[in-house]
């Protein structure tokens, strides 16, 4: 049958419909993923189109997936960090939704207390069981959309839940259709996705999923949930893993828009930032994180990750305010007591810092030569070095001039007097053996001893 496909506006040849295969056995793709061996990456050279939505966003699961690998937050903190979400995804919410669990007295406190904010993004959703019961509690909270766990590998299927395919499908449509019934949203999470037999229970499942959704004249969103991060963004990989594969396979062959399709990573190949982009180039409107990229095993996708992913793939941060993103770094360390590696991008103590003497060098005549952006202006982060025996003339004087904030016609050079001196001094620290680098209170009592010298051009008291 030839029809007009509304999503690409081009006549189509339809000759196949999709079924489920109730198969007697799992198929656990063993050749892809041998479970003693690295998995493999396989290619079938089908290339699909890009198909970048007119718009995209991200939302966030800080309060779910994030809290099931770390101590729960309080009430409080909870609160704290969805203002500060908000600031970030700025007034035209790029930060869409922010997901919450509701079983326990104090996460439902958070919720209230965040719903009373009054904030149009982002909007409060749920992850919830799928039992009555729980969508009428969520109904009556007034949230409109919760999240709902659709297991759909063999994996998950035959071991974990001991059901059929065509088992696991009946009783995944009737939660759903319960859903619909209390006047729900649901969003569907397609759990380990990229094990599932894509063509023999996802699309068939979802082609379900998307009727229902005509009858009850309710939305349902799909979310691609890569639970093992098995995902992978090259164009010409094969399925499962092929995340080009899975958002045009949903759009094309289940009819899911882009606003109802969502990609939820997880990092365990270090593929999760990546495959993100990748769902958005393709067809996906939304891409799930958790600030920090904090989530089960090696977490999610960094919510501040996809916030310059946004800005670099459309151009502009539309409102977003960035400078959040190191108030919710240091909100973290300071009221979480959460140690954030020193490199992680955007967050990390060191992730502006140079050590070496010739990056600083190059720093003095123009900070752009080694920074990634004005990270000044943009995360209200300065650029940085650290002293030690091999930062050399010019990372002493980089850090007089930052530290002390002196304007241009004060700043040092390489051949200031007190530069020189300084440098003289901590040279010898590490001649008798010294390793570490040089700490902030040492530098400041070096330079104060320094300065009241009378060869020196600066006074301690004037700065």
């Amino acid at each position: 049958m030839i029809e007009l496909n509304p999503m690409s506006n081009l006549l189509e040849l339809d000759q196949y419909t999709y079924e489920l295969q109730d198969v007697k056995e799992p198929c656990l793709f063993r050749d892809i993923y041998p479970y003693d061996e690295v998995p493999k990456t396989p290619f079938n050279h089908r290339r699909v189109p890009m198909n970048m939505p007119n718009e995209i966003w991200i939302t966030d699961t800080t309060f779910r997936d994030g809290q099931q690998s770390r101590a729960p937050y309080t009430a409080k903190q909870i609160v704290d960090l969805y203002k500060m979400l908000a600031r970030l995804g700025g007034p035209k919410g790029i930060i869409r939704q922010s997901e919450f669990f509701v079983y326990t007295k104090k996460d439902r406190d958070a919720l209230e207390q965040c719903m009373a904010l009054g904030y149009k993004f982002p909007e409060i959703t749920t992850w919830i069981r799928a039992k009555k019961e729980d969508f009428a509690m969520v109904r009556d909270i007034g949230i409109k959309e919760t999240g709902i766990l659709v297991s759909c590998s063999d994996y998950h299927i035959f071991k974990k839940l001991n059901m059929t395919r065509r088992q696991a499908y009946d009783h995944y449509l009737s939660v759903v259709k319960q859903a619909f019934d209390a006047g729900i949203s649901p969003r569907c999470h397609l759990e380990d996705l990229t094990r599932a037999d894509f063509y023999g229970f996802v699309v068939p499942f979802v082609n379900a999923l998307v009727e229902l959704s005509k009858e009850a004249g309710i939305p349902v969103k799909i979310r691609m949930c890569d639970t093992m991060g098995y995902g992978i963004p090259f164009a010409g990989a094969a399925p499962p893993r092929s995340v080009p594969g899975i958002v045009y396979g949903l759009h094309h062959y289940s009819n899911v828009t882009s606003e109802m399709l969502e990609w939820h990573g997880h990092n365990d190949f270090y593929m999760g930032v990546a495959n993100a982009v990748s769902a958005w180039l393709y067809g996906a409107s939304g891409v799930n994180c958790s600030l920090l990229g904090i989530g089960e095993r090696t977490g999610n996708v960094p919510t501040e990750a996809m916030v310059m992913q946004y800005a670099s793939m459309r151009g502009t941060l539309d409102g977003m305010d960035t400078t959040a993103i190191t108030d919710i770094g240091e909100y973290f360390e300071k009221e979480l007591d959460y140690p954030i590696p020193p490199m992680t991008p955007f967050v990390g103590s060191a992730f502006n810092l140079t050590r070496a003497g010739v990056h600083a060098d190059g720093m003095m005549k123009d900070a752009e030569i080694y920074n990634i952006f004005d990270t000044e202006k943009i995360l209200k982060r300065p650029a940085e070095v650290s002293i030690s025996n091999t930062s050399g003339l010019a990372g002493i004087a980089y850090w007089i001039n930052k530290h002390f904030k002196l304007p241009p016609e004060k700043q040092v050079s390489k051949q200031d007097w007190i530069v020189q001196e300084m440098k003289a001094q901590i040279d010898a620290l590490y001649a008798d053996g010294r390793t570490t680098v040089m700490g902030e209170d040492e530098l400041v009592k070096l330079f104060r001893a320094n300065s009241k010298d009378g060869r020196c051009s600066l006074n301690w008291f004037d700065l």
